[in-house]
């Protein structure tokens, strides 16, 4: 039916619809039209990207909110628990130690059950997904539950298990800006695009950071530093801006919660302003971070092992193949039972949660002193003006309490990691780092009770300000970055030791980076995720080593005159994804590539409307219609391993094709580039 149509009084005669003509205060309707799509316009001249940014920054901003508040509620139902069961050590050793080990057996059935990809930190999978590699399913969003559920519930152990949320909530925000990307390319029609999607994706992992830590511009630096070799510039602003809306969002609800009067940093300290450290205290801090770049390599080496050992030994890879959660319950079991408050937990301050480690460990009073000439009382419940007395004992001594610490951390965080269940590594080598220091500090207090004299005025020694450079300098050598030290000081709010902590981190880094490869890259092994490594030691002799002495030369080439019987042979013999087009079977030049799916589908076509005894050739069903790549990038036989490894990383390609003089004699990928740079790292034994 045609739609009826009329003319509006004292119109020029032009036809409006009835429903247009009946319909109420046309004119105004009109002009409100007008100004939204007025509006729409100028919104959007700036770019969608900036809404999209600052809608993942504040969305990731109340995830992390509202699960920072579940999990305290959890953890206070916790305490209050162990405080009302009473003396009884029987019912106290229970309540201490089922509880943890109950969340996270569940953390581990529940998030495994329903994803594989839900389990560890998810650091080295995102790092593997943004050098090229594609992993199935990772960015599901069906994984973001899982990894939410599963996350809280370790959390909700508190210090039991000594876990924390940086890694899976990367994880999350990676998830997260996938999926709203995916919601905006149907929304606004367009196609998809890789390149844009990468670049999402390096930005939200600075917002995963971000919203942890209240820290945008170390958020960046770290998510950098740790999952990108090459970074575009052009990317600077989306992470930032990102991680900003998203610190913001993050204490700001924090205010609105009358948990802060301001925004402010997460850990406050009190450290003097005017004389932070007097200038011989340099060659401390650097001695420091050589001492934490020693320890690093030993757990990044003892690490790596155990992880390896777990998963070769034939009883723990068995119970971790059948039954996740009882492992999982096992190794929870053993962790709580250590930190029990009455037994080995009384020398680990193990009754502090994680953030009052820190609060403690950067008080800028020295405890050895403090307890030289008297011994305070181990209150019955943590005292929250006097955190440290936690960390006293009269027969440990403070120095006594914080080595048993640093040994006892070490190897549980280790054994913690064996887990499969969705955690954060960082903060545990952040607090670790920052009782290295902590024990440098107090024993430069005792040696120096006056202070080092440095040109004539006398200053007393913080430990504290020893902690803060302690724990940026081992949490960078472990993950061999440099961002930690920036953010040492957004967390908590000052920069006087802006010089001795970025000191002590590169001199941590300059050990660990060549001894070990980091915490991340060691996982990547350890799970043999398909991953480039590092080109290690510019003086190994790498450079003369060029594509010929690794590409791979046996090439299965199809040319254009090629009968359909040897392709159709060509192709079932092997399994490669796509294969080099050349011009004639004689001159062997490289003109193009062709994917074996398209080719199989056109092969199929053409088959069912081949006359017997027809004699057909390759050019036939290419031009009927099957599509064709051009190659567009090439090497040489002379391209040198570094500048193959540089394009494959930057380009995240997986498949080069080998020319020379534009005959197409070999090709390189990723299994030959591994096998290339591992010969060089550890060249065999001579013959």
């Amino acid at each position: 039916m045609e739609e009826l149509v009329g003319l509006r009084e004292g119109s020029s005669g032009k036809p409006v619809t009835l429903q247009e003509l009946w319909g109420p205060c046309p004119r105004i309707r009109r002009g409100i039209r007008r100004a939204l799509e007025w509006l729409k316009e100028r919104l959007f001249r700036v770019g969608e990207d900036w809404y999209f940014l600052m809608a993942l920054g504040v969305l990731m901003a109340l995830i992390s909110y509202a699960m920072n508040f579940a999990i305290g509620r959890v953890v206070r139902a916790h305490k209050w628990l162990y405080r009302e069961v009473g003396d009884g050590h029987l019912l106290r050793y229970l309540s201490w130690t089922v509880y943890p080990v109950a969340l996270l057996s569940f953390s581990s059935g529940f998030s495994q059950s329903i994803t594989p990809f839900s389990g560890g930190s998810g650091l080295p999978e995102l790092k593997t997904m943004l050098s090229g590699v594609v992993l199935e399913d990772y960015l599901d969003i069906k994984n973001f539950g899982a990894k939410v559920v599963g996350l809280s519930c370790t959390l909700a152990t508190g210090s039991t298990i000594f876990l924390g949320k940086v890694g899976p909530f990367v994880h999350l925000s990676v998830m997260i800006s996938a999926y709203l990307g995916r919601v905006r390319t149907k929304t606004m029609g367009e196609s998809q695009n890789k390149a844009k999607e990468i670049e999402m994706l390096a930005a939200a992992a600075a917002v995963g950071v971000a919203t942890v830590f209240a820290a945008p511009f170390s958020g960046v630096l770290f998510s950098i530093e740790v999952m990108s070799s090459h970074f575009s510039v052009w990317n600077y602003w989306r992470g930032f801006f990102a991680a900003t809306c998203g610190a913001f969002m993050f204490r700001l609800l924090a205010v609105f919660n009358s948990e802060q009067e301001t925004i402010t940093s997460i850990y406050k300290t009190r450290f003097r302003v005017d004389v932070p450290f007097d200038l011989p205290e340099i060659f401390f801090f650097v001695a420091l971070g050589a001492i934490c770049g020693v320890l690093s390599c030993a757990y990044l080496f003892c690490q790596r092992n155990f992880l390896r050992f777990i998963k070769t030994n034939r009883y723990t890879s068995k119970l971790l193949a059948t039954s996740k959660p009882l492992y999982a319950a096992l190794a929870a079991l053993i962790l709580a039972s250590v930190t029990y408050p009455p037994g080995v937990g009384r020398f680990m301050a193990s009754r502090l949660s994680m953030a009052e480690h820190l609060h403690s460990l950067f008080d800028n009073n020295s405890w050895a002193l403090m307890t030289r000439n008297s011994s305070p009382p181990w209150p019955a419940e943590p005292d929250p003006q006097n955190l440290w007395f936690e960390w006293y004992h009269p027969r440990f001594t403070i120095f006594g309490t914080l080595a048993f610490f640093l040994i006892m951390k070490f190897w549980m965080l280790i054994l913690a990691t064996t887990i499969p269940m969705p955690a954060g590594y960082f903060m545990p080598i952040f607090i670790i780092g920052a009782v290295i220091g902590r024990l440098l500090g107090e024993a430069l207090s005792v040696a120096f009770p006056e202070g080092i004299v440095a040109g004539g005025e006398v200053n007393p020694i913080m430990p504290g300000g020893y902690a803060l450079a302690g724990a940026a300098a081992f949490s960078g050598a472990v993950t061999h970055t440099i961002s930690t030290a920036l953010l040492a000081f957004e967390l908590t709010g000052q920069i006087v030791h802006a010089l001795p902590v970025l000191m002590a981190v590169l001199a941590a880094n300059v050990i660990s980076q060549n001894c070990q490869p980091s915490f991340y890259d060691g996982t990547i092994m350890a799970k043999k995720l398909p991953y480039l490594p590092w080109i290690r030691g510019r003086k190994t002799g790498s450079y003369p080593v060029t594509v010929e002495h690794f590409m791979n030369c046996t090439l299965t080439t199809l040319a254009k005159d090629m009968p359909l019987e040897e392709v159709i042979k060509a192709v079932t013999s092997t399994d490669a994804t796509q294969f080099p087009l050349v011009e004639t079977r004689e001159s062997q030049i490289l003109v193009g590539s062709v994917e074996r799916t398209h080719l199989v589908q056109a092969l199929q076509t053409e088959s069912a409307s081949w006359a017997p005894g027809q004699q057909r050739c390759l050019q036939d069903v290419l031009a009927g219609g099957c599509p064709t790549q051009p190659v567009t990038l090439q090497l040489s036989p002379e391209t040198s391993l570094h500048e193959t490894h540089n394009l494959f990383e930057l380009l995240t390609l997986q498949t080069l094709f080998v020319t020379s003089r534009g005959r197409a004699v070999g090709s390189v990928s990723w299994v030959e580039l591994k096998k290339a740079i591992s010969t060089l790292i550890n060249p065999p034994p001579p013959k």
